[in-house]
């Protein structure tokens, strides 16, 4: 065998030896999509996934989250506003959040009351004397969050958040309704005959 030939046989084999290794890893420039990375979380395709702080169920008298509720209270300035409201119930829904509620949750108990029943709490709400400045000794004890929505014979609607822990906030959200006064009553606290009212023990 001459030596040219001896040599064109050696060049053939590296090539082909280039090729198959080239075939085998691939290069840099290779448009297939990379390989599917493993999930810390399977999910199904088309579902969202749950949040840790959902509960409750949205309905028609209770519609807000905690999360709403709480930052409609936070907006509330102290001394400000009427020092009784000239409001005039029929009926009371009265939606109450979990003491641990938070982030989406809504709430998981609602309670009606109409006629003497909605005149006696909205009575109990009117009772405190108005706070100049909002509370800063708070208590750690964990208590539920209510909104209680007062609704009048011209489908005025309202709402106050009561707080049954912490600096007890009972301050007035809202007013709804076409005609009704904007000024809303002035924040207070809750007191232990409206929080017995309310079912807390």
């Amino acid at each position: 065998m001459s030596a040219l030939r001896t040599r064109g046989l050696i060049g053939a084999t590296l090539v082909v030896a280039v090729l198959g290794i080239t075939a085998a890893c691939g290069d840099e420039s290779s448009t297939s999509p990379p390989a599917a990375q493993p999930s810390d979380t399977p999910t199904t395709p088309g579902s969202p996934t749950p949040s840790p702080t959902s509960s409750g169920t949205p309905s028609t008298d209770c519609p807000d989250m905690i999360a709403a509720v709480r930052a409609a209270a936070d907006k509330v300035v102290w001394g400000k506003g009427a020092a009784t409201s000239l409001f005039q119930p029929v009926s009371v829904t009265i939606c109450q959040y979990d003491a641990k509620a938070s982030g989406q949750a809504y709430a998981t108990g609602t309670t009606k009351r109409t006629a003497k029943q909605a005149t006696e709490l909205f009575a109990l709400v009117n009772a405190p004397k108005p706070v100049a400045k909002k509370p800063t000794f708070c208590t750690k004890e964990l208590g539920p969050t209510y909104v209680l929505r007062f609704t009048d014979n011209d489908r005025g609607v309202l709402s106050y958040t009561a707080e049954a822990f912490g600096c007890r906030r009972l301050v007035a959200t809202s007013l709804e309704g076409q005609g009704k006064p904007g000024v809303l009553p002035a924040p207070r606290q809750v007191t232990p005959e409206l929080i017995k009212s309310l079912g807390l023990r």
